[in-house]
């Protein structure tokens, strides 16, 4: 459902607000050095809490992707000192990229002590079961990478709980998990969608971003 620009284009967007949209990105995914240079040329007054956490959040997600996720278990309780204990998830999220690593560098006597004394005990949990069985099943696998359950050795694996953890790292912080640019998007995602739905397929192709991003 293309929409003509001409019905749009005379709406008046405060440059603060794209500014402050901008912001919260960089803000959101830890972007230091840009976030001081796009304060730095917009003249925007730097928000009191901008980068109150941003260069540890930074660290701790990039030892999640780089393969260290202990040590970013031991920052984020720095951080946020009850955060993994309640949210019980994203602990063994954490925990299984720390064994993955394990099985990818063929340790595998360490990686099943490891998950004896830590992953295991989720197992009394039934949501965990399934889980905790398709990350064992890696050591029964010469070639993991080449296993049915492949997609836990991942980026895309890393990068899922790396976002997982940031959004809960912020919200522990009583700060928005979704960068507002984030937000509109999702919203008018959903909207357009839900527009293209009630007039029907048969007069109007269904909603793309990417396309609409195109246009």
């Amino acid at each position: 459902m293309d929409v003509d620009p001409r019905q749009y284009e005379h709406i008046a967007i405060n440059d603060n607000d794209i500014h402050n949209i901008v912001l919260s990105y960089l803000v959101h995914n830890c972007y230091k050095e840009t976030v001081d240079s796009f304060i730095s040329c917009t003249g925007m007054k730097q928000p009191a809490n901008c980068l109150e956490d941003m260069e540890m959040r930074k660290r701790i997600l990039h030892f999640a992707l780089e393969g260290n996720a202990l040590k970013a278990i031991e920052l984020t309780e720095e951080l946020a000192q009850d955060l993994l204990e309640k949210n019980k998830d994203l602990h063994f999220d954490l925990l299984s990229l720390h064994f993955v690593e394990l099985v990818c560098s063929r340790k595998c006597t360490e990686a099943l002590e490891f998950a004896q004394t830590k992953l295991t005990p989720f197992g009394k949990v039934q949501k965990y079961v399934e889980k905790l069985e398709d990350f064992m099943a890696l050591l029964a696998y010469e070639e993991p990478e080449k296993s049915p359950m492949f997609h836990l050795l991942s980026l895309e694996y890393r990068q899922h709980v790396a976002d997982n953890l940031n959004r809960a790292i912020l919200a522990h912080a009583e700060r928005p998990r979704y960068a507002a640019m984030e937000r509109l998007i999702q919203q008018t995602t959903a909207v357009r969608q839900c527009l293209s739905q009630e007039l029907g397929k048969d007069v109007h192709p269904p909603f793309s971003l990417k396309d609409f991003m195109k246009s």
